[in-house]
């Protein structure tokens, strides 16, 4: 098992830089749609801090993963069925998934600092609010913040159905190669 991408497979690093952003993603998902499901209080608040700390994690690792993949090149995607066509569909959705990883959380930052709120990151420090309370901006951000969350996981959705299909009717290594058994 090596680090690096192969011809044949990704390696170890942009394996778990991709394994590691899907449960983040998840998990921030899951407590952002059921966060008013936990008591008010310290329990939803504790929620929140997990939800703006996997997202800020989720932004650092899509910064990691662009300059990794800047220095370590994904491998080329296998012949399929599909040909020019599916490479474009695949580029495609890699492009706006990562738009989704960067943007989800910057509209979450601009949520927090509409509602007058500071920033906290990773426990560590606090990153005030560069402006004033504004919260009719904040009501309009939080749908956009929302609904690109959602879109983010029906993207996510559609390209593990991808990766089944490349596995199970195409018999190719697209799914083997990112889990690491091609």
């Amino acid at each position: 098992m090596t680090l690096r991408n192969s011809p044949d497979a990704y390696g170890t690093i942009a394996r778990a830089l991709h394994w590691l952003t899907v449960v983040l993603v998840v998990a921030a998902w899951l407590i952002g749609l059921f966060h008013n499901a936990f008591p008010q209080g310290a329990a939803r608040a504790a929620a929140m801090f997990v939800h703006m700390t996997f997202g800020l994690t989720i932004a650092l690792l899509l910064v990691v993963r662009v300059l990794w993949r800047m220095v370590d090149p994904a491998p080329p995607p296998p012949k399929t069925p599909l040909g020019r066509l599916g490479d474009i569909a695949a580029a495609s959705v890699h492009g706006i998934t990562y738009l989704l990883l960067l943007a989800i959380p910057a509209i979450g930052i601009a949520l927090l600092f509409a509602r007058g709120r500071p920033l906290p990151v990773f426990g560590l420090t606090e990153i005030a609010s560069p402006w004033a309370a504004d919260r009719s901006f904040a009501r309009t951000l939080n749908p956009y913040h929302e609904w690109l969350a959602h879109a983010l996981m029906a993207i996510a959705f559609v390209h593990a159905v991808a990766a089944l299909v490349h596995h199970f009717v195409f018999h190719d290594r697209t799914l083997r190669r990112m889990i690491g058994t091609a």
